[in-house]
């Protein structure tokens, strides 16, 4: 079967993937809660914004979250039923709200492994960029734990900072923010990934 070839990211991603965020008549099968409210785990919201070279908020990006749950269990790999409530994936694009913001609900991923910290996926769908880009979100608050990140300690040190997302304590809720700079100096770190 042939590969269909790869053109720039068009504008039906807010009809066919993100359709309930931009107001259409219909459910989105995926959005921003990765969860349900029965979900074991520290609730958590990943807040931020996709930022252009000039360091303007991108409005048409689309972002998906793939993560494991707080036992470290990918949906996908899991047999225990007890996961049903638990997607472990999101996807929002940021065209909806004022200053063109992400916003996910979900639970903080246990440890995937020994040589890997708590973390989450990332795939960001954009204008100008022909293939997705990946990277990651650790948490600031697992020092010792991405310490022993294999991936994350291949990344130069002064690099590795562009992925880790800041714990911000605030009444009834946690959250992380996670900024996405595309260019300039705090640009990203985004991964190769072999197919």
């Amino acid at each position: 079967m042939r590969k269909t070839p790869s053109q720039t990211i068009g504008p039906f991603f807010a009809y066919s993937l993100a359709a309930e965020q931009y107001g259409y008549a219909y459910n989105s099968v995926i959005n921003g809660f990765l969860l349900d409210p029965e979900e074991e785990g520290e609730r958590i919201y990943i807040t931020g914004n996709v930022f252009d070279g000039k360091g303007n908020s991108i409005h048409d990006a689309l972002i998906e979250l793939w993560q494991a749950d707080a036992n470290g269990i990918y949906r996908s790999l899991s047999v225990n039923k007890k996961n049903d409530g638990f997607t472990g994936f999101g996807r929002l694009g940021t065209g909806t709200h004022a200053t063109h913001k992400f916003s996910f609900v979900t639970i903080k991923p246990g440890t995937t492994g020994e040589l890997q910290a708590p973390h989450i996926n990332v795939i960001l769908f954009m204008r100008g960029s022909l293939l997705p880009l990946y990277t990651r979100i650790y948490f600031s608050d697992e020092e010792e734990a991405n310490s022993k990140d294999e991936l994350l300690n291949a990344i130069e040190p002064a690099r590795r900072e562009t992925l880790i997302a800041q714990r911000i304590k605030r009444p009834g809720l946690v959250e992380y923010i996670f900024d996405v700079y595309m260019q300039g100096e705090d640009e990203t770190v985004f991964f190769e990934v072999d197919k």
